[in-house]
């Protein structure tokens, strides 16, 4: 993890200062920006957030399809907390905190778009920062970029649905029209770019797609500062009139990242997974792909919505909620080794 990423948390604090208080000076300018719109799409933010998401998806290699069944058991556990557990929990936990329990401290026209974007930020598993929690737990490479694969995969046919199915549930009015070119141009269009960039520099070797990921790292980074920037000054007098918003917000983001992570930690655990492949399960299945998420959020309800800031909050707490979970998963290995199916498994492969 370079520097920049490893303090990201602070980054993010920083645009929320100069967001906020560019958005109070300049909101003629914001205005302005926040009008440049085609369709539902504001067109700065969509540059910036493409310039967020190709370089992350251009690190995937669909050919590690391939090497799913290698650890079918770890698969599985993974596709089942992302896709079966944790969007409906997130779902429960929001309208549990956000729409009832602290509903009298929240601005009462925002709480659906609140839930909305909370329900955004955990229907779509993490791609690009996995790669890092992974390496830091000294987890198995070919799983982690399988996996991340398979995700990738699934996205394309199952994020508009779970999406659509929740805000249903939670009684939030659809925008089938919009939720669908969100998927298109946030998902399909870049994936399809992605894969388009990294078929061609592969051509020139390995080393060449090494050099251009590295490259694009920080783009990637500075696209999303800089759309936290904006969104935080077209949000900024809110978020000075209502600072405890974004505490309260927090609170079913940190409680689904540890349960996700713990619940996918525990299944490996009793189906006598390796402890490598265990640890990015469960960091993949507790992270979020929060660049779709603020875009989608942006489509759906608009760059003052609720639903954006939610996300963005989702932004904030990442990185450091994602360290102490590696730092957990690290220092319980010696408890992971010992659990009888791990140990079963183990002895069947030495043999």
């Amino acid at each position: 993890m370079s520097v920049f990423e490893k303090y990201l948390t602070v980054w993010v604090l920083l645009c929320i200062v100069v967001g906020v208080t560019l958005g109070h000076a300049f909101q003629p300018a914001f205005r302005v920006i926040a009008g440049l719109e085609i369709a539902h799409v504001n067109l700065p933010v969509a540059g910036l957030i493409w310039l967020m998401i190709i370089p992350m998806l251009a690190r995937i290699d669909f050919k590690a399809l391939g090497a799913v069944a290698r650890h079918w058991r770890g698969v599985a556990v993974t596709v089942g907390v992302n896709w079966l557990v944790k969007p409906f929990s997130m779902a429960l936990l929001a309208w549990l905190f956000i729409g009832t329990l602290f509903r009298p401290l929240l601005p009462p026209g925002q709480v659906e778009s609140y839930i909305a974007g909370l329900i955004l930020l955990a229907a779509a598993p993490c791609t690009a920062m996995v790669f890092v929690w992974s390496q830091l737990t000294e987890g198995d490479p070919p799983f982690t970029l399988s996996q991340v694969a398979l995700n990738d995969a699934i996205m394309l046919v199952a994020f508009a649905p779970v999406v659509a199915l929740l805000l249903g549930l939670s009684a939030i009015s659809v925008p089938w029209e919009t939720l669908l070119a969100s998927v298109g141009l946030y998902i399909i269009v870049p994936l399809i770019l992605a894969q388009v960039l990294r078929s061609a520099v592969l051509r020139r070797g390995p080393e060449a797609l090494a050099a251009l990921l590295k490259a694009l790292s920080p783009v990637s980074l500075l696209a999303l500062l800089a759309t936290l920037i904006l969104l935080f000054g077209f949000q900024g007098e809110q978020i000075v009139r209502q600072p405890l918003v974004i505490a309260l917000l927090a609170v079913p983001i940190l409680i689904q990242v540890y349960f996700n992570a713990g619940l996918a930690y525990v299944l490996n655990r009793m189906a006598g997974e390796a402890h490598r492949v265990a640890a990015p399960s469960a960091l993949i299945g507790a992270s979020n792909f929060f660049e779709l998420a603020v875009a989608a959020a942006i489509s759906l309800f608009g760059l003052t919505s609720g639903a954006a800031l939610a996300t963005v909050v989702g932004v904030l707490i990442e990185v450091p909620v994602m360290l102490t979970v590696v730092a957990i998963v690290n220092r319980t290995r010696g408890w992971y080794d010992r659990g009888p199916a791990v140990r079963r498994l183990n002895n069947q492969r030495r043999a």
